[in-house]
């Protein structure tokens, strides 16, 4: 009988003295040049008929969220109709993201339409509570249909060196998903480094995250692009030297279609078409969906609509 071999970096997470060596030896990133780049590709533009063609697919990748204590079942509801169908002949969108106790109504309203419910978990956003808690959390949404979860590393736990038990957290919270993705969230705007961004993307992916995020949409600043451009190059090499693809989520202050089509060209340019997809790339948003179905609506018109031509959400 044949040896299995073991997963690769297993003996890079065996423990905190290994896991540290790993995550401090990545290379560090040039803030300066990362900042330029990512500059750069923000001003790029792109011709009318791509255009249309970037619009529909950024509609395709969101993740329409709500996250408010005021949130009831009736909004709810009524963003799952908006998700499903938000205007004449535009895709519907990837997720609506909810708090848990808001996912049985979202499965309600979104049964058959292929539309995903994700569902924000393990003490978001802060991240501070005990494990059997947030495995509880995230069992609770999983099985009231949740079809993903997005998680928060503890920041705490990050930033003062217990990398084996962020390390940890991740694992047991993958496993409590089941056949659920998860969404494992950094929230960059507390990690102050980007040096501190990869290692937390490696970190995470290393301990089985489906995707990596940017934010709760809690913190300011929230989703940057270059911290996506950090983050992009993190999944990316971590695929180059894995073989398995990991997705990535900026998620809040993304509020215009102008916005998410410097995403989708950062995209293009750092990891190319592999991640051109709602499978691999998304966006975590309240108000983005507003505008670019209002910029849809331009270029099959020639002029903008009035301000009733979307709802107010």
């Amino acid at each position: 009988m044949t040896a299995t071999a073991p997963p690769p970096y297993s003996d890079v997470t065996r423990s905190e003295a290994s896991l540290r060596r790993f995550l401090h030896g990545l290379p560090g990133v040039d803030q300066v040049g990362a900042e330029a780049r990512a500059a750069m590709l923000g001003t790029r533009s792109i011709k009318t008929t791509a255009k249309a063609w970037a619009l529909d697919l950024a509609i395709r990748m969101i993740d329409l969220t709500t996250l408010e204590g005021a949130d009831t079942p009736g909004k709810v509801r009524a963003l799952c109709a908006k998700g499903r169908h938000p205007g004449p002949g535009s895709p519907p969108v990837a997720a609506i993201c909810v708090y848990g106790d808001m996912v049985p109504t979202a499965v309600d309203a979104l049964r058959g339409s292929g539309v995903h419910v994700a569902a924000v978990a393990t003490a978001f956003p802060s991240g501070r509570a005990a494990l059997d808690v947030k495995l509880a959390d995230t069992r609770h949404a999983v099985a009231d249909g949740a079809d993903e979860i997005d998680m928060v590393i503890d920041r705490g736990a990050f930033l003062s060196g217990r990398h084996q038990q962020v390390y940890d957290e991740i694992v047991a919270v993958k496993d409590a998903c089941g056949g659920a993705h998860l969404k494992v969230i950094l929230e960059t705007g507390e990690l102050s480094t980007y040096d501190n961004v990869r290692r937390a993307s490696w970190l995470a992916m290393l301990a089985g995250a489906d995707f990596i995020k940017t934010s709760t949409g809690k913190v300011s600043p929230a989703a940057t692009l270059p911290v996506t451009l950090v983050m992009l190059e993190a999944v990316r090499d971590f695929r180059d030297a894995t073989g398995r693809q990991v997705g990535m989520k900026p998620a809040g202050g993304i509020r215009t279609a102008k916005d998410a089509i410097k995403y989708l060209v950062l995209v293009n340019e750092t990891t190319g078409e592999d991640w051109l997809s709602p499978d691999w790339f998304r966006f975590g948003a309240s108000s983005l969906l507003n505008d670019l179905l209002m910029q849809r609506d331009k270029l099959a018109t020639g002029h903008y609509s009035g301000p009733d031509y979307v709802t107010l959400d």
